[in-house]
């Protein structure tokens, strides 16, 4: 496979992208950001995309989480908490693409990645009519068998699909087509050339993470997607902390809901993640940066580049 790479785009042109309300906005009409996850053991990794979600302008952002998580994810107060026990996306209103009330939905952060959660993560797939975000425990079950077949209804239905892996994750989606990394540290055209294999076996678009982050469209017509993979080359090694992954797909998913394009939406966040991240170092150094302060450092991110 041969792909044209290029790297991200400057922050000028980036910062048209970002989503300013309208003068007349509402919550609703500035997007709902709704995250599954947050498994009993991992309450803090819901906790961290939901609050990069606020921070990157949805304008309402939900939590469906093991009811274990539920008094963990209300200790902030500015997202509304329910346990995913009984739960399906008809109950947080996905189950309709309404443009008065846009919305996107991601799940994964803080799940398990076991059998019993596979159910709930299909159904996300397979009932939601706005944008999903895949990321972290909820790729086991998109690489299983049933979630190939769904992630190929949603693409020809046109519906967007963002898939957030780390190289494990990447590995495991592609495991069914007998896809293999060829570097272990995927840099350059063979980290693109990966992204670009998944993004078109799962008619998704591929944010690979690493110390070079891939972002690869697949060409399907709702992503107005071109041949060209983006790579961001602009990250720091204090990004190298469990939770700054759910912190950028928190950060997709406020993008999604709120208008801009899977592909835009995937470019604009890893930029902003990395500026972040660079920010909340030189406060705090290298060595003492966690994930929250990645994700109260997007505000200052956002007004770099704008």
């Amino acid at each position: 496979m041969t792909v044209r790479l290029k790297k991200c785009a400057k922050a000028k042109e980036l910062a048209r992208h970002v989503p300013f309300p309208d003068k007349d906005a509402n919550k609703y009409s500035r997007g709902k950001a709704v995250v599954v996850g947050g498994a009993a053991a991992y309450p803090g990794a819901a906790c961290l995309s939901s609050l990069a979600a606020l921070r990157m302008g949805a304008g309402y952002v939900e939590v469906v989480c093991a009811p274990e998580s539920l008094q963990v994810v209300r200790a902030n107060p500015n997202v509304v908490a329910r346990s995913w026990d009984g739960w399906t996306p008809a109950a947080s209103r996905l189950d309709d693409a309404d443009p008065a009330r846009p919305a996107a939905c991601l799940v994964g952060p803080g799940l398990e990645g076991v059998p019993d959660e596979a159910p709930m993560v299909l159904d996300v797939l397979r009932l939601c009519a706005n944008p999903v975000v895949v990321d972290g425990g909820a790729v086991a079950a998109l690489a299983s068998e049933a979630g190939r077949t769904i992630a190929s209804l949603r693409a020809e239905a046109g519906l967007a699909t963002v898939v957030t892996p780390h190289l494990g994750e990447a590995r495991r989606l592609g495991d069914p087509f007998r896809m293999r990394p060829p570097k272990e540290d995927l840099q350059r055209k063979d980290g693109a050339r990966f992204a670009q294999q998944l993004a078109d076996a799962y008619g998704a678009t591929v944010l690979l993470k690493g110390p070079v982050t891939f972002i690869a469209r697949s060409k399907m017509p709702h992503d107005g997607a071109d041949d060209v993979v983006r790579a961001m080359r602009k990250g720091t090694p204090a990004l190298a902390k469990a939770g700054t992954g759910d912190v950028l797909a928190g950060m997709v998913v406020a993008l999604l809901a709120q208008g801009l394009a899977p592909g835009k939406a995937a470019e604009l966040a890893a930029v902003l993640h990395a500026r972040a991240g660079s920010i909340a170092a030189a406060a705090l150094g290298e060595v003492s940066v966690c994930a929250s302060d990645v994700a109260e450092a997007i505000p200052a991110a956002i007004a770099h580049i704008c």
